[in-house]
């Protein structure tokens, strides 16, 4: 075995020379390996062979290893394991807590072992951003990002004390401070390397994040993918990701955008047609003469939508465009020289100005861009797009259909009820399909000046027009960084904003995770006592039932600058080509025609109003915090001193009882069905990131501990508590258990008994008992945002085993991580085929030698009525069986590094 110094690829370490002399650094070279295989890899592909060649260390990462990369256009139909090791790891607000709260408490463990504590330190850099999500508590207000600031510091102040301590307790750890934007965004204008020269040392930047919309890093040609927080820790701590080499959708894009058509018309189009080509733990790679004419910041909002569409990533090499856009971010001009220099070395860089050669993919795709129309996506689902043109029509099937994705199942003679109401003295009234949220939210268009310029650009249209937003709609302007601020008031395009309500409440993630505050009460009773199916229009990237807020059952995503259209008109119920969107101050009908701005108008607007200081000024002060940051005081210690009364920081139970030797694996014996599910729960179903219900288990837990009701905060802001997080897991109000015949919210059949009973009581009773319990599920369990509570809550809650049609692939990685056994249904069969109803015992026997069990065995599933099955155990490679044999993926790199 060689140390990890001796590389077996030395021999191919070459020199990068400057052009007017001296040297860059040196890299390892793809060219001097003369594969003529590696000239066909897909870019994206390459990226993982020179991470393998760096990192061969005949142990982490072997030749054999790299071999496997080199020749992928064979391996990769074979799903074979690779080890990578990403450049550096990217945390956010959210899922850093529970990071920091695991690294604290593995200190401890350490401690605990007789092993020196301060071994737990991240080994590669590490990027944590407080984007903290903005509640939307102030809107329509000139003062708002300060008054919802000072909000949430008062909120989460022991969090971000929490964070600060961490910065200063690991070493290798960035901590940008809240208010500076959201995460994909300043990943992208800012943090973001493109090439690292560390020490001497050139490769392509690659990074993991705890965020499954990390993937917006792809389109600066920077290789990113969402992994939970538990694969993110691991990677932290210098394990290699354990992943199957993936197969590569080669995706074509050809001519131009037709005048109108938004970027993000474009994503919502390939996310469907990436969807139904079928693309779950793939790459896909966009190439093309296509490429070249659409804008980095188009890009990147297509890269971003990645799990949406399914894909590991959205991969956009890096060409001529990208550099400039890295100009245009205020990256130095010798740093972009560098790294041009050395992606053209190691042939990483596309120039459409050369013959192209032919890449080999696993399958392929292609899009003229000029056959993109308008449209949104929903009221369900970012994959349902309806064209705008038909979007009328669309609406009143939904109204029709039976409660589903694409339906409400409202009566006839209830479709066109109105429900008047007084709002501050003003009439008003609400109809199905109102509009009564319209957010400009989410990193996925924020960072698109494109479009945020072309919302302002409609707002002044209409102001122009005399049109104006009820003012009962919340309306709300949420940028993913300081720099959008900057080129709308540059622009002069922010005031007319402002007079439709579309103030700016903050930088960070709002309405699209669930943070959309409450709605005025005059309007919540409308909505609840007439039973109206209201409508929010986000130009977020979910739009899950139940996430945006409880009162939306319709939720739409749509661009920025249709966001504040349908804002004005009021309604989802128009058509916008033949209705009026309302009347001018002329007594005229104003249409969607007359407010829509041309290409050329937006174009112009970006190019006058977008500029390099704005980035460099926006990022040189990020570091810098903002005073109520800096006023934030935390101890110097090493081991962080838990406050067992806090309600926010407490430490998990994950290392009671750790023995040196791992515990090697247990089969399920009679367990208990807790749950039992359809298709497409999703993480937000299983682990909710938005409001505390008044009712719920954690809303009693905080009650009992004297928080009041509002000061509740949201799931996502108490991730760094595994009690409350334990209680808020399945507590999603738009549950749908089958054990409830159809009754939708938290709660569950205590099966024993045969009482209903809210999931975390039913599961502490089945743990009272010594009882084991398991969840079915249908097909995409755990699709949605990666979410590592959505895998350590139901570990809390005894969960031993999720028996589904298909997994999520971040989510099954989760579960494994956790030590539950994720468990898939034969093809063709699922709960329902085999007549399961989920009042059976569940017995799954596995071997109880960990040497026994191998990667996608099968394994046979009884019960206590007679009825067995058979199952494939979804460990993928021999990293997660080990993982398997410790109990997770934390107690295993605790004992790694007690040997060292």
């Amino acid at each position: 075995m060689c140390s990890a110094s001796e590389n077996a690829f030395k021999g191919i370490l070459t020199s990068l020379p400057k052009p007017g002399g001296g040297e860059f650094g040196k890299f390892y070279s793809l060219p001097a390996l003369n594969d003529p295989r590696i000239g066909k890899l897909p870019y994206s592909v390459r990226i993982l062979l020179e991470s393998a060649i760096r990192n061969c260390d005949s142990f982490q990462v072997t030749k054999e290893d790299v071999e496997k990369i080199i020749d992928w256009e064979k391996t990769s139909p074979k799903q074979v394991e690779i080890p990578f090791k990403p450049a550096r790891v990217l945390l956010q607000d959210f899922t850093g807590v529970p990071a920091v709260v695991d690294l604290a408490c593995m200190r401890d463990a350490m401690n605990k072992l007789g092993s020196d504590s301060e071994k737990i330190n991240p080994l590669v850099p590490v990027d944590l951003v407080i984007d903290h999500s903005v509640q939307v508590d102030v809107a329509r207000s000139e003062n708002a990002v300060n008054a919802n600031m000072e909000l949430e510091f008062q909120r989460n102040k022991e969090r971000f004390a929490f964070l600060k301590w961490g910065s200063n307790a690991f070493q290798n750890m960035l901590v940008v401070p809240p208010g500076s934007g959201i995460v994909h965004q300043v990943n992208l204008e800012y943090l973001g390397r493109v090439v690292f020269n560390t020490d001497g040392m050139l490769y392509p930047d690659s990074v993991v994040g705890t965020d499954s919309h990390t993937t917006m890093i792809d389109g600066l040609g920077v290789a990113g993918w969402g992994v939970g927080g538990i694969e993110a820790e691991a990677a932290m701590l210098g394990q290699p990701l354990s992943m199957v080499l993936p197969g590569v959708v080669g995706f074509k894009l050809s001519g131009n955008l037709r005048n109108g058509v938004t970027a993000t018309d474009l994503v919502l189009t390939v996310t469907q047609m990436l969807r139904k080509h079928g693309v779950v733990g793939k790459f896909v790679e966009f190439y093309g003469d296509g490429v070249g004419k659409i804008s980095l910041a188009d890009r990147a909002t297509i890269a971003n939508m990645s799990p949406e569409y399914g894909a590991t990533m959205g991969f956009f090499p890096v060409d001529h465009v990208t550099l400039q856009y890295l100009k245009l971010t205020g990256r130095s001009e010798e740093t972009v020289a560098m790294i041009e220099a050395y992606l053209r070395a190691n042939k990483m860089f596309v120039d459409y100005n050369e013959p192209q050669q032919e890449r080999v993919y696993s399958s392929y795709l292609q899009l003229d861009l000029a056959d993109v129309e308008p449209c949104i996506s929903g009221p369900k689902r970012p994959h349902d797009r309806v064209p705008l043109k038909e979007m009328k029509a669309d609406w009143h099937s939904c109204l029709d259909n039976k409660v589903g994705f694409k339906g409400f199942a409202i009566p006839k003679e209830a479709q066109e009820k109105v429900a008047k109401f007084s709002f501050h003295g003003q009439p008003a009234e609400l109809k199905h399909g109102s509009v009564v949220i319209a957010a400009i939210t989410s990193c996925t268009n924020t960072s698109n000046p494109s479009v945020m310029l072309g919302a302002g650009l409609v707002a002044k249209k209409a102001c122009e027009l005399g049109l104006q937003v009820n003012p009962w709609i919340k309306t709300s302007l949420a940028p993913g960084s300081g720099v959008v601020t900057k080129y709308l008031l540059q622009s002069g395009l922010q005031k007319y904003l402002n007079e439709q309500g579309f103030h700016i409440v903050g930088y960070g993630c709002t309405t699209c995770i669930g943070n959309s505050g409450e709605l005025d009460e005059s309007v919540a009773s409308a909505i609840s006592e007439n039973d109206i199916v209201a409508a929010a229009v986000l130009s977020g990237n979910r739009n899950f039932e139940g996430r945006v807020h409880a009162l939306t059952r319709a939720n739409y995503l749509a661009s920025p600058p249709l966001v504040v259209a349908y804002a004005l008109a009021g309604t989802v119920d128009i058509d916008f080509e033949k209705e009026p969107i309302g009347v001018g101050k002329d007594g005229k009908n104003v249409y969607f025609k007359d407010i829509w701005p041309s290409t050329a108008e937006v174009a112009e607007a970006v190019q006058s109003s977008v500029l390099p200081n704005m980035f460099k000024s926006t990022y040189e002060a990020i570091t810098e915090g903002n005073p109520m940051w800096n006023h934030l005081s935390v101890p110097a210690s090493k081991l962080y001193s838990w406050d067992p009364n806090s309600t926010y920081i407490h430490e998990p139970p994950y290392f009671k009882n750790m023995t040196v030797d791992p515990p090697g694996p247990s089969g399920v014996k009679g367990a208990y069905c807790l749950l039992n599910f359809g298709d497409s729960i999703t993480t937000d179903h299983i682990s909710p990131a938005g409001s505390i219900h008044k009712d719920s288990p954690a809303a009693k837990f905080l009650l009992e501990r004297g928080v009041e009701r509002k000061e509740f905060n949201s799931y996502g802001s108490r991730r760094g508590n595994d009690e409350v997080m334990a209680r808020g897991t399945f507590a999603n109000i738009r549950l749908v258990n089958k054990l409830l015949n159809g009754e939708v919210g938290a709660k569950t059949i205590h099966v024993p008994t045969g009482e209903k009973l809210y999931v975390f009581d039913a599961a502490t009773r089945y743990k009272a008992a010594g009882q084991d319990t398991i969840v079915l599920a249908g097909a995409e369990y755990g699709s949605g945002s990666s979410r590592d509570w959505a895998a350590k809550g139901p570990m809390l809650l005894g969960v031993k085993a999720v028996i589904a049609k298909s997994f999520e692939r971040i989510h099954r990685s989760n579960l494994v991580g956790m030590g539950i056994i994720p468990l898939c249904f034969k093809h063709g069969e699922d709960a329902d085929s085999l007549g399961l109803t989920g009042h059976e015992r569940y017995t799954i026997d596995l071997p109880s030698n960990i040497s026994e069990i191998r990667p996608g065995q099968d394994v046979t599933v009884r019960t206590d009525t007679g009825k067995s099955f058979t199952c494939t155990v979804r460990f993928d490679t021999e990293v997660e069986l080990a993982y398997y044999n410790h109990g997770g993926i934390l107690p295993y790199v605790i004992r790694q590094l007690t040997k060292q």
